[in-house]
């Protein structure tokens, strides 16, 4: 198998690329000339993009890849002006390109990373955000190549991801740091629901799922959407508790010092359906442990 995968810097790609090469399969990246690629395994072959859509046709045709993974996205909860033409140009205009690509190169299948957050209030649509929003278009611009090729177009749908090695300034980072200082971090009420999931379970749908898609049943999988869902959701307030319990730790938080964010999700979308053969194999306490560990 051969597969052209974006977003490979960031946590999800590196993790997904890692169990790919492992699995024997060819990986090639779509990176831009600016990205740190440090991180990136060496057996991945680059395809730095300039925005130069004949460029990227030309070598997918060359490479007669079998599927694509999109993960690449830019990701903000709040946006300014100065923001707009970048969260386009990422989340919708590459997005295109690929799907151009795609069809030019008749590659067979393209996975698309979705978010909970299209869902504010467990609704059908409802961006949470502008980020939201550019994921909602490009899928909605996505039906055009859909309908007039014959790529097999399927969606898998994340909400809050975690992990060993993740640098992002996700809640455990912070809970990790303050369980070691003694700092005091002031939080929300904490009162919102939180369905995260762990690395590996994560990087497992997608492998399952593009399994799938390279066998004789890819065609059920056409036009349909999946998630990764963690099945212990709890309050925000009883996640620290979690955490406590499964660090050995005690944490110095200031509830409610802090007002929820404009609209804030207190309840994830609980609508989806999970990869077929896929189930969560991690609970929050064995992955909070195989992430930051116990305090010694």
């Amino acid at each position: 198998m051969k597969l052209l995968i974006t977003g490979v810097t960031g946590f999800i790609g590196q993790n997904l690329v890692k169990k790919l090469l492992e699995n024997e399969i060819e990986v090639h990246a779509i990176v831009r000339e600016e990205s740190d690629l440090s991180s990136v395994d060496t057996k991945v072959k680059l395809f730095y993009y300039d925005q130069d859509v004949k460029k990227l046709i030309d070598y997918t045709k060359n490479e007669n890849f079998d599927g694509i993974v999109h993960l690449a996205s830019l990701f903000l909860a709040t946006h300014s002006l100065d923001d707009i033409f970048g969260l386009i140009n990422s989340n919708i205009t590459l997005g295109v390109h690929l799907l151009e690509a795609a069809k030019e190169s008749n590659i067979k299948w393209f996975i698309n990373t979705g978010t909970f957050w299209q869902h504010y209030n467990n609704e059908e649509y409802n961006p949470v955000n502008l980020y939201a929003a550019t994921k909602e278009a490009f899928e909605v611009m996505s039906k055009y190549y859909i309908e007039t090729s014959d790529i097999i177009f399927t969606t898998l749908k994340l909400n809050d991801t975690f992990g060993p090695e993740d640098t992002r300034n996700k809640v455990f980072n912070l809970w990790n740091e303050i369980s070691k200082t003694g700092e005091i971090l002031e939080m929300s009420a904490g009162e919102q629901y939180i369905d995260i999931s762990y690395i590996e379970d994560v990087v497992e749908a997608y492998f399952i799922l593009i399994i799938h898609l390279n066998s004789s049943k890819a065609k059920k999988f056409h036009n349909e959407t999946f998630v990764v869902t963690q099945e212990q959701r709890m309050k925000l307030k009883e996640l620290s508790i979690i955490f406590e319990q499964a660090t050995e730790t005690t944490l110095n938080i200031n509830w409610s010092a802090r007002e929820y964010r404009e609209r804030e999700v207190m309840s994830p979308w609980n609508k989806g359906k999970t990869v077929p053969g896929w189930k969560q194999q991690f609970s929050l306490e064995k992955a909070i442990n195989k992430t930051v560990g116990k305090k010694i």
